[in-house]
């Protein structure tokens, strides 16, 4: 199956590293440090994640690349976050604004 995926009406490409958590779709938005949280049955992005800073200015490197890692452990409701070529692995929780 394949969805369009929206954010208020407008179309969103590029993303990628998708990750099934609680009924709903969280797409890293690629080249970007957002991650956006999809229903999977309209396709609109209901929430976003801004995970600018989290790499620390001093650890990039001309090695380091995007966020583009997302990973759920169901058991524990824990969310980890990563990149390419990222030394680090982070554990997150997300606070409504």
């Amino acid at each position: 199956r394949t969805t369009t995926v929206t954010y208020k009406g407008e179309p969103v490409q590029f993303l990628n590293e998708l990750e099934w958590i609680e009924g709903k779709i969280w797409a890293n938005v690629y080249t970007s440090d957002r991650i956006a949280i999809i229903d999977p049955r309209t396709g609109v992005v209901e929430g976003v994640v801004d995970l600018s800073g989290l790499l620390p200015e001093e650890e990039i490197t001309p090695s380091t690349d995007v966020l583009n890692g997302i990973a759920y452990d169901p058991a524990t409701k824990r969310i980890f976050v990563t990149g390419k070529n990222w030394s680090k692995l982070f554990e997150i929780e997300i606070i409504r604004k």
